[in-house]
């Protein structure tokens, strides 16, 4: 389906509509609610002139054909599968390009890994507020984007990690990723920072394979922003098996656990007499137990154990 030109007074739904496009063909369930939050967001800035009009109404007729052709998927239909795949998605993203970041393997997918993190975390907030790992992530994926954008446009090489001083990050963060920023830190100038919002075009490279630890990164150009807009692609594809997101480790079942990381995932859960559980608590209940299974379709048992046992110990005491 062939959508309108997004006029410049919907400038915020941009990178929503962006994401949308790129997951057209490989993640429905990603597309389809980041187009619902583009439109939350585009209702809400619309000054109801007829270019606006017209892109808003071709979105609610997506949006409808879409949950009329794919009405099996749960994912579409129901928000509490659709937001534990939203998660694990935008996370996987986060965890991906803070591997590589840590690895000083930067380079262009790593900043538009990082950046879509950050829009995917947006996004979840269709959902309600956002956990306060999500606000961490989200806000540290759209710094890291930010940052090492434009290290690489001025040929410096970025920081790995956070910044030596959790102070000088947060200063980093509010100087350069708010309109009027006047400081910066790890090697980038003032001038040179622009937030992602403000660029989204620059967040569209073609994939390319980032450079060894070993590789110069003070001689990586960025592409033009002519070049970019001639050759629109998508993400980098998934990571290959010996490239998996940190975190995220194959299940095997004749390993035996660490015994520091058993001692605090293996809680023994000890039931409480007369637990009654609420309608909410059941649907949080509901909501781990979908948690964990979408994190097995990463082989993270990891965090598939720990939200079971979540689940569990609320069914079983009455809390969290």
């Amino acid at each position: 389906m062939e959508f309108p030109p997004c006029p410049p007074s919907l400038k915020s739904i941009q990178h929503f509509l962006k994401l949308a496009q790129e997951h057209d063909n490989r993640d429905i369930v990603i597309a389809y609610w980041a187009r619902i939050y583009a439109l939350q967001v585009g209702l809400k800035a619309s000054t109801q002139t007829g270019e606006e009009t017209k892109l808003l109404l071709a979105i609610m007729d997506w949006l409808e054909l879409m949950k009329k052709q794919h009405a099996d998927n749960e994912a579409l239909t129901h928000e509490v599968p659709a937001q534990a795949h939203i998660e694990n998605y935008a996370l996987k993203l986060f965890l991906y390009a803070d591997k590589q970041d840590r690895e000083e393997n930067f380079g262009k997918n790593v900043v538009k890994a990082f950046y879509s993190s950050g829009v995917l975390y947006d996004i979840l907030q269709t959902f309600g507020e956002l956990s306060e790992e999500a606000m961490q992530n989200r806000k540290y994926a759209k710094w890291k984007a930010a940052y090492i954008h434009n290290c690489l446009k001025n040929g410096e090489t970025p920081i790995p990690g956070p910044l030596p001083d959790d102070d000088d990050e947060a200063e980093f963060a509010e100087d350069n990723l708010s309109p009027g920023g006047s400081g910066g830190n790890g090697g980038a100038s003032s001038s040179a920072i622009t937030p992602p919002e403000n660029e989204a075009a620059a967040f569209q490279p073609e994939p390319v394979q980032p450079p060894t630890p070993s590789s110069p990164t003070s001689n990586i150009t960025p592409p033009t922003a002519e070049e970019v807009l001639n050759n629109p692609n998508k993400l980098p594809s998934p990571p290959v098996d010996e490239e998996k997101p940190g975190g995220f480790e194959p299940y095997v079942p004749t390993a035996q656990p660490n015994p520091a990381i058993a001692a605090t995932i293996y809680q023994p859960i000890v039931p409480a007499v007369g637990v009654h559980i609420t309608p909410d608590q059941m649907i949080t209940a509901q909501k781990y137990c979908k948690y964990a299974g979408s994190a097995l379709n990463y082989d993270d048992v990891t965090t598939a154990i720990e939200n079971l046992q979540k689940a569990l110990k609320l069914l079983s005491t009455g809390s969290e």
